[in-house]
């Protein structure tokens, strides 16, 4: 994993990580209403979007299992309803994950970044 600060140079003391907050700290923290406003951000985009994909895929693999005739219909050349649908499942893939690093970084990592500097604050 790559860093952005440089290594010590010789005769350079290395600088000290900083003090890990009390469990009393964690827990405060877990308990905020703060916390639970970025754990219902997280859940409310997570959940519904984990249970549409799993959908999708399980309405592929039905299809491809009982729907043969449909899967295989010609749609132009030899690109069939099957190979559309699996490269579908391709680009859901990458499009959810995009979509989510841009949620993350518009709304989870402002909140958690508040919450973890809060708690290095306290230590």
């Amino acid at each position: 994993m790559a860093t952005e600060a440089s290594p010590p140079s010789k005769g350079e003391a290395p600088d000290k990580p900083p003090a890990m907050p009390s469990t009393a700290a964690f827990v405060e923290a877990q308990e905020s209403p703060e916390f639970g406003e970025l754990r219902r951000a997280h859940r409310s985009f997570a959940f519904p979007l984990t249970i549409a994909f799993v959908l999708w895929y399980l309405l592929y693999v039905l299809l491809s299992n009982y729907a043969g005739g449909f899967m295989g219909t010609e749609l132009f050349g030899n690109v069939n309803v099957a190979l559309v649908l699996g490269l579908g499942q391709f680009a859901t893939t990458f499009l959810i994950a995009w979509w989510y690093s841009q949620h993350a970084a518009k709304k989870l990592d402002p909140r958690a970044e508040a919450i973890k500097a809060r708690l290095e604050g306290d230590a």
